[in-house]
């Protein structure tokens, strides 16, 4: 595991992505796992992947939707793999992704960078809608100089202009935006892109095959304080 330091005379913002890096993705799946028969673990997986297969294929088909719909679109593809056709729990698993709990060190590294001095900003593909109930339900509106979709630009990370977005909106050159993402994807996009990117490794993965990967990487967001020296 990388613990490479960061200079903090050399960061002026961090900026976070949102799903699977502060809320978790597979939070709905796992409060409704009585109702899917056994199926929750494949669902939430599947669901999860046809998301982000989604955004990358709409964006390269310059056929853009809503972060939402495509949520929907995803589910409706995993429930039919796992043969569940139920409409009332359907409609459970999005109102219950409308409001992903976060992580739990999330509220805590967020207002700790905040006293520090540093600005904040979500950078995320979500709808504005879901951000801003996913930002309200877990408390976090007031740790964040800003919450950033795609949706303006209508197309989806790693598309250079998604990592603009921070610049523009913060003030901050590249370089100086620390960037974290549990998506190594997004770490290699935001990487290219130029910020100082830091992979949240939850869950162990295999890093990806992409060139420009992250500067250090982390078990969880806590480790990002000892990061900033």
């Amino acid at each position: 595991m990388n613990h490479s330091k960061i200079n903090r005379e050399d960061i002026g913002a961090c900026v976070f992505d949102a799903y699977g890096t502060l809320f978790n993705v597979h939070a709905a799946a796992a409060k409704l796992k009585g109702e899917l028969d056994g199926t929750a673990d494949q669902l939430t997986q599947i669901w999860r992947t046809k998301q982000l297969e989604y955004t990358w294929l709409r964006s390269l088909m310059g056929n853009y939707a809503p972060f939402w719909q495509i949520t929907g679109d995803a589910l409706d593809y995993a429930l039919g793999v796992v043969k569940i056709d139920n409409a009332a729990l359907r409609q459970k698993l999005m109102d219950v992704y409308m409001q992903l709990d976060a992580y739990p060190e999330a509220a805590g590294v967020l207002s700790k960078l905040k006293a520090a001095g540093l600005k904040t900003a979500i950078l995320s593909n979500g709808s504005p809608e879901m951000l801003a109930s996913a930002v309200n339900n877990a408390g976090l509106s007031d740790s964040l100089d800003a919450v950033l979709s795609v949706d303006g630009l209508q197309i989806f990370k790693p598309h250079p202009s998604v990592y603009q977005l921070s610049v523009d909106e913060l003030g901050v050159e590249a370089g100086k935006i620390c960037f974290l993402s549990s998506n190594a994807w997004d770490i290699a996009g935001g990487s290219h892109f130029g910020y100082q990117a830091i992979w949240v490794n939850r869950f162990g993965a295999e890093p990806e095959r992409l060139p420009d990967g992250p500067v250090a990487e982390i078990k969880s967001l806590d480790g990002l304080l000892g990061l900033l020296n």
